[in-house]
C-alpha cells in the first residue's frame, strides 16, 4: 500500500503525454521523458537518465514484439548495431563509475550533452521526407562498407544513449536509413524499435548499479504511458505528418537549447 500510495499522479499524467507523443510521432521517449524529468520534476541528471533508460527498455519492449510479429525486423541489422552498442554501452558505465569513484559527479557535462543529442534529433525528424526521397534514389545500391559502418553507428549510439538515453529513436533512424536506402522504411522503423530494447536494457541496468533509478518513478511513468502510447498509435494514422513534424521539431530544438543553458 505504501508504494502504491507514493505513485505521483502527475508523473502518471506525464507518462501519458509523452506515450501519446511518441504513439503519434515514432520518435522515442528519452527525447521527451528525460527533459522533463529534469525541466519540471527537478530530478537529478542522472537519475532521469537511468530512470528513462529503464523505461525505454519496458515501452521498447511491446512494440518490439509488435513489429517482430509483422516481420518488420532484419536481425541482421540488429545484431551489427548490437555489436557496437552493447560494448559501447558497458564501457561507457564503466566510465562513468571510475569518474564517480575518483569524486565526479557534475551533471553539466551530461546536460550538454543532452542538448546536443536533442538538437540533433530535432534535425533528424525533419529531415524525414528527404530521408525518404534518398530511399527512393538510392535503392538497390550495394555498399561494402555497410556492415562495418553499422558496428560503429551502433557504438555511437551506445555511447550516447547510456550518457544521456537520447538517440536511439530519431537518431537511430536517420543512420539506418543513410545505411540502409534499398530496404524498405517499416522494417527500418522495427529494427531500431528491436535495437532499442538491449541497449536500453543494459544502459538501465548499468545506472541501477551506480544508484540512478528512482523506482516510485518508473511505476507512475510505465502506469501512464501504456494507454498514452496505445491511444497515440491509434490517433497517428488520422493526423497528418506534415502538422506533427515541425511542432515536435521545434519541442526538441527549445528543449535542447535549454538543456545548453
Amino acid at each position: 500500500m505504501g508504494f502504491i500510495a507514493s505513485i505521483s499522479p502527475l508523473s502518471v499524467l506525464s507518462g501519458f503525454i509523452v506515450g501519446l507523443l511518441v504513439g503519434l510521432t515514432g520518435v522515442g521517449g528519452g527525447s521527451l521523458m528525460t527533459p522533463l524529468l529534469i525541466l519540471v520534476f527537478g530530478t537529478h541528471t542522472s537519475t532521469a537518465v537511468g530512470t528513462d533508460l529503464l523505461y525505454a527498455s519496458i515501452t521498447k519492449s511491446v512494440g518490439s514484439i509488435a513489429h517482430g510479429r509483422k516481420q518488420n525486423v532484419d536481425w541482421s541489422i540488429v545484431g551489427k548495431l548490437a555489436a557496437g552498442s552493447i560494448p559501447g554501452a558497458v564501457v561507457t558505465i564503466i566510465v562513468l563509475y571510475l569518474l564517480r569513484s575518483h569524486g565526479y559527479t557534475s551533471s553539466r557535462p551530461i546536460k550538454i550533452i543532452l542538448g546536443v543529442a536533442l538538437v540533433l534529433s530535432a534535425a533528424a525528424v525533419m529531415a524525414r521526407p528527404l530521408i525518404r526521397l534518398m530511399i527512393d534514389r538510392h535503392a538497390g545500391e550495394g555498399r561494402r562498407w555497410t556492415a562495418a559502418a553499422t558496428i560503429l553507428a551502433g557504438l555511437i549510439l551506445g555511447v550516447l544513449v547510456t550518457i544521456s538515453s537520447v538517440g536511439a529513436g530519431a537518431l537511430g533512424m536517420t543512420m539506418l536509413v543513410i545505411l540502409y536506402p534499398g530496404v524498405r522504411l517499416v522494417r527500418l522503423v522495427g529494427s531500431d524499435v528491436a535495437h532499442a530494447v538491449p541497449l536500453t536494457l543494459v544502459g538501465g541496468i548499468g545506472h541501477f548499479f551506480l544508484g540512478d533509478i528512482d523506482w516510485h518513478l518508473l511505476v507512475s511513468l510505465l502506469i501512464g504511458s501504456v494507454p498514452g502510447i496505445t491511444l497515440g498509435s491509434h490517433m497517428s494514422s488520422r493526423l497528418p505528418e506534415r502538422v506533427l513534424r515541425p511542432i515536435l521539431a521545434v519541442i526538441l530544438v527549445i528543449v535542447g537549447i535549454r538543456m545548453l543553458l
